[in-house]
């Protein structure tokens, strides 16, 4: 079992390729469901909002990853479709599609955690998918089951 990764940053356009960087490790959708939260704290709460960003592989092959940000009330909502000339909507969209569920829960102090996991695929534990519609950094060693 990889031991677990953890960073601390301020949530920036410019740190969210660096956080793409930090989990390279873990493999492309990881990478692209970490980078869709983070953007979404910066969309969502404004750019310098404290977040931590955690991935860990469990025995089972599977990988969870946790990004958590202060404001309990920001909650990520899945979009039912997203139009062809829209410039966003489609992260949530994106993280649906790879991840085996995923959801948001609230800490015993303030904020929220929204999490995924992703199951190990063949070879680098990336999960394929066929379509989807429509610095402070600091780094350490919604959806219900379908």
């Amino acid at each position: 079992m990889r031991p677990a990764t953890t960073l601390e940053l301020l949530a920036t356009p410019a740190e969210v390729s660096g956080v793409r960087r930090a989990l390279s490790a873990y493999g492309a959708d990881v990478q692209l469901c970490a980078s869709e939260l983070v953007t979404n704290v910066v969309q969502h709460l404004g750019e310098g909002v404290p977040v931590t960003v955690r991935v860990w592989c469990d025995d089972g092959g599977r990988t969870r990853l946790e990004v958590t940000d202060p404001d309990p009330r920001a909650l990520p909502v899945l979009r039912a479709s997203v139009g062809a000339d829209e410039e966003s909507g489609r992260g949530l969209a994106l993280l649906d599609a790879l991840a085996a569920r995923w959801g948001v829960a609230h800490g015993p102090g303030r904020g929220k955690t929204v999490w995924c996991e992703l199951e190990a695929g063949p070879g680098d534990g990336a999960v394929p998918v066929a379509s989807v519609g429509g610095p402070g950094r600091t780094a350490t060693a919604g959806r219900d089951p379908r």
